[in-house]
């Protein structure tokens, strides 16, 4: 084992146990890269090097494409276009077993193609749908975690910030990957209100059936509810893009002026929500950056280590079949997603699991983006640190104190259970991901 292996894997090591000793992620990483770094090339290099990725980071051009989405998804959510969502949907499947909790996930599939943000998500159709199904009769585990299911989608639907993130990492382009979304995640939405159906079926005293409403009302409702503006801005911004119409960025700007003027004819938008939703805009995509420039220091220490170089030729010297090479790398993942936040660990780790997947295994970026962003979600529920979970905890906190994160995690299983069948379709399935690409790009199935 060379000298430079040696101090990148101190340098993961000194990652690892700053983190767990409490210290934030991205000052984590940076510390622990900039040890590396020094280690090797010394401290005026390292001095430069990290420099160099700050500045690059923060006047790079094609980040700014998460700034404009999170900002339109944030004028969605506090312009009430996720509550009349709701709304209009309860009218459609409200009466059904289980339909407000139907009525949850595709609302939240359609405010997510208009926010991208499952923490955005999660806290709009709580405020919204909680009270209302608990009103109704709703078991407050089953509210709870079909909303936090529900919230989940949203890494997969476009714009998700999530494909924004792996897309700058791996240089994959995110038009693609945006358009590589639609089918899973409308699988998984599929897969969830399947769920609420065996779950209701289980445990019918959980759930309750709601109102009949006759068509009139349906239609009144399709006309006051968000449908129309969710499929405006949508086909404004997403439609423009995929059409070749726009950059990703520019149609993220597009889809916050459209999202404005959709707002300000339904006089929902004051000035005090539209400063609201820019500071709220600015700190998620604050937060990004910072994760992305220190992400980067801890990447350029694998690069000069040449970890991922070594660890490639080695399990290419193991002659083992690539679908179980890319078995063992998602359940890496899963683990992981265990104990702490895979956004960071994915950052971390894609230098050195990538090259692998995509130029040793032969799959798809585009493939391995949507397969790796919902494992995210699988740990984003997981105990003991699913953090989807917590904050859900956290927004029903006012309607149900008694209801502690112990309960949400021993109900949680079925929602876990539901994305790995998800995953494992979509690996038996890999045209449910590339197809679309395939059609308007060319991208290889």
């Amino acid at each position: 084992m060379s000298q430079n292996v040696m101090i990148g894997i101190l340098a993961m090591v000194i990652f690892l146990v700053v983190m767990f000793a409490g210290i934030n992620i991205p000052f984590a990483m940076l510390f622990g890269g900039a040890i590396g770094i020094m280690l090797i090339k010394g401290p005026a290099v390292a001095g430069t090097m990290i420099a160099s990725e700050f500045v690059n980071t923060f006047s790079s051009y094609s980040l700014t494409v998460g700034p404009m989405f999170g900002l339109m998804g944030y004028l969605a959510s506090f312009t009430g276009i996720g509550e009349k969502l709701f709304n209009c949907l309860k009218t459609f499947l409200g009466h059904r077993r289980g339909g407000l909790a139907s009525a949850v996930q595709v609302a939240s599939a359609g405010f997510g193609a208009i926010c991208g943000n499952p923490v955005a998500c999660c806290a709009t159709m709580t405020s919204v749908a909680y009270p209302e199904m608990r009103k109704s009769g709703y078991a407050p585990e089953l509210a709870a975690l079909c909303i936090c299911g529900g919230g989940t989608l949203s890494v997969l639907i476009p714009p998700s910030n999530n494909f924004i993130i792996y897309g700058i990492a791996t240089e994959t382009s995110i038009s693609q990957l945006f358009m590589a979304g639609i089918l899973p995640g409308l699988v998984l939405t599929v897969v969830n209100i399947f769920t609420i159906a065996v779950i209701a079926r289980r445990h019918p005293d959980w759930v309750s059936v709601g109102k009949r409403y006759s068509v009139k009302e349906r239609l009144q409702s399709v006309k006051k509810g968000g449908i129309i503006e969710v499929a405006v801005v949508f086909v404004l911004a997403m439609g423009g893009m995929f059409a070749g119409f726009f950059t990703p960025t520019e149609a993220g700007a597009v889809g916050v002026f459209g999202m404005a003027v959709v707002a300000a004819f339904s006089r929902q938008l004051t000035l005090k929500k539209f400063l609201k939703a820019l500071y709220s805009g600015v700190r998620l995509q604050v937060t990004i950056y910072l994760l992305l420039a220190c992400a980067n220091v801890l990447a350029k220490m694998f690069s000069v280590s040449t970890i991922p170089m070594k660890l490639g030729n080695w399990v290419a010297g193991l002659g083992l079949p690539h679908f179980l090479v890319m078995l063992v790398i998602l359940l890496i993942y899963f683990v992981i997603g265990m104990f702490t936040d895979l956004n960071a660990m994915i950052l971390v780790t894609i230098p050195m699991f990538f090259p692998i997947i995509v130029d040793y295994c032969g799959y798809s970026p585009l493939w391995f983006g949507i397969i790796l962003t919902l494992m995210m979600s699988v740990g984003s529920m997981t105990p003991p640190v699913g953090t989807s979970v917590f904050f859900e905890k956290g927004f029903i906190q006012q309607y149900d104190p008694d209801v502690t994160v112990g309960r949400l995690f021993s109900c949680i299983w079925p929602w876990v259970s539901n994305r790995m069948v998800a995953i494992v379709v979509l690996i038996l399935f890999p045209q449910i991901i590339t197809w679309l690409p395939h059609v308007i790009y060319g991208a290889p199935l």
